[in-house]
């Protein structure tokens, strides 16, 4: 499989699964985490997005680095489900907080296309105490087991305050040129909070031909704004019923910015 292409403006819907077994909140019941991650996914593939990533949401606490076995297992068995109900849309996965090897070994296994990485470079200081970039293993990592999946990195990433001075456009320059990153991502603060307009420009200069991607928060009232600069983004919560990131996603809200995004592109 090719590696995927983001032609603007890409609309890549989030499926966050519910907590995982081993994860403090889970329930009990894995067929619950998969029945829901093929809802939500159903609702993003047939409504409009371009693309869909699976992440272990739920999982609060997250583990700085290496998930353990059960979250590996957990995260492939939804991946394919989500594939199954995608169609032939690219499906991601992004292993929660920073594990992009297993990230790749899912890809791998699952026929997923892309992977995101937090911290792809550099250091960060984040809740789960400071987390660093392996670019040099991941790239090796994919070249091995996943030639063709995408690596879609954190530009400073939300939820962390990266240990370098270096100004976001430095950042975006040293993720392309030096860590081989396929797309760039530019996200606020937080979940559910967008970037500002100049640093999705900011980036968008810096990176060249490579596709910048919203990372959190675009919505409906800021989405023709970032899209100016962005070559789509990565929504979650926007896509949720009332807009909350704890609910089922809304069919009606991912056709509503679909047709946002169609008039950004005519």
């Amino acid at each position: 499989m090719p590696r995927p292409q983001f032609a603007r403006p890409c609309l890549i819907g989030v499926v966050h699964l519910l907590p995982t077994p081993g994860a403090p909140r889970f329930v009990g019941s894995f067929d619950a985490v998969l029945a829901h991650a093929r809802t939500d996914a159903r609702a993003l593939a047939e409504n409009g997005c371009d693309a869909v990533i699976v992440e272990n949401f739920g999982d609060t606490p997250f583990h700085p680095g290496a998930v353990p076995p059960e979250t590996v297992a957990a995260l492939a068995l939804c991946v394919s489900a989500v594939r199954e109900v995608a169609r032939s849309l690219p499906v991601g996965v992004n292993v929660l907080r920073n594990d992009v090897r297993a990230a790749l070994g899912i890809a791998a296994v699952t026929g997923g296309a892309f992977v995101r990485v937090n911290v792809h470079t550099g250091a960060a200081v984040t809740d789960q105490g400071i987390v660093e970039g392996r670019a040099h293993e991941t790239v090796r990592e994919r070249a091995r087991i996943a030639p063709d999946v995408a690596i879609l990195a954190d530009a400073q990433v939300k939820h962390a305050t990266s240990l370098s001075s270096e100004t976001l456009a430095e950042t975006v320059h040293d993720l392309v040129l030096r860590a081989m990153a396929d797309g760039v991502i530019v996200s606020g603060p937080a979940t559910g909070r967008p970037p500002t307009a100049d640093r999705v420009r900011e980036a968008r200069e810096a990176a060249g031909s490579v596709p910048v991607l919203v990372g959190s928060g675009l919505d409906a009232s800021n989405a023709r704004a970032l899209l100016a600069h962005a070559t789509g983004a990565i929504v979650g919560t926007a896509l949720k019923h009332d807009g909350r990131v704890a609910n089922p996603v809304d069919p009606a809200r991912v056709r509503a910015l679909r047709q946002l995004f169609d008039e950004v592109a005519r």
